[in-house]
């Protein structure tokens, strides 16, 4: 096992919607979201921890924890992810698996092997502003074989937003919704700005729930505060 944690949480009641789970960061991510919230894992260079140890330290929560979260970063961007997965398999935990979709082949595997029981993939924008929403130009059919590999899932998967002004405006979730579908399960997020990757981003209002709701009637909002 090659890769291991950047850091780690005992408990979140918010990662996994319906669970308690803990949840694993791994380092590293192949965007640069001026608006990411955990920047301080793209250039993450101590040693972590590993996978064994920080397993045999949830044993005692056992019968308390429903699943593990393993996000990051960008978790698909490691090549041993199938094998950190099939540990954790092993173990007897169920796995939520966070990504920004920009590795399809690797989702393949690791849905081939049913590695993961829930995915949740980030669509940032609307593939005419993704570049600018991920910080570098993209091969944006990797996004879009992303969706459709997940799309059969079904109730297994969730595609999620994070609504950042300016990035992401009404038109932008209906081009997301036309790419995604009417029935796929699809999640609007609050953008939260202190913390921000790019600093000018951290003087953006966020978005307000009651403004968020009328873009899409059937999208879930999750982290507003009105």
């Amino acid at each position: 096992m090659k890769t291991n944690l950047a850091a780690w949480l005992d408990f979140s009641f918010i990662d996994w919607d319906g669970n308690i789970a803990a949840v694993f960061f791994l380092p590293g991510c192949n965007f640069r979201c001026p608006f990411c919230h955990n920047h301080e894992l793209l250039f993450y260079k101590g040693k972590g921890h590993t996978l064994e140890g920080v397993l045999d330290h949830l044993e005692k929560y056992r019968g308390w924890i429903d699943g593990i979260v393993v996000t990051g970063g960008e978790p698909t961007i490691h090549e041993d992810l199938p094998s950190f997965l099939s540990s954790i398999k092993e173990r007897g935990w169920r796995i939520k698996l966070d990504t920004n979709g920009y590795n399809p082949d690797m989702l393949r595997k690791v849905i081939e092997r049913e590695l993961a029981d829930y995915i949740a993939m980030d669509i940032k924008t609307s593939l005419r502003k993704y570049g600018e929403a991920v910080g570098r130009e993209i091969d944006k059919s990797l996004i879009l074989e992303s969706i459709r590999i997940l799309l059969p899932l079904k109730e297994k998967v969730e595609f999620r937003t994070t609504v950042v002004p300016k990035l992401v405006e009404p038109e932008d979730i209906k081009e997301i919704r036309e790419m995604i579908g009417e029935e796929a399960k699809y999640v609007l997020q609050a953008f939260s700005p202190e913390n921000a990757y790019n600093p000018l981003f951290r003087e953006l209002k966020p978005y307000r729930a009651s403004e968020v709701r009328e873009w899409d009637e059937k999208a879930i909002l999750r982290g507003f505060r009105d």
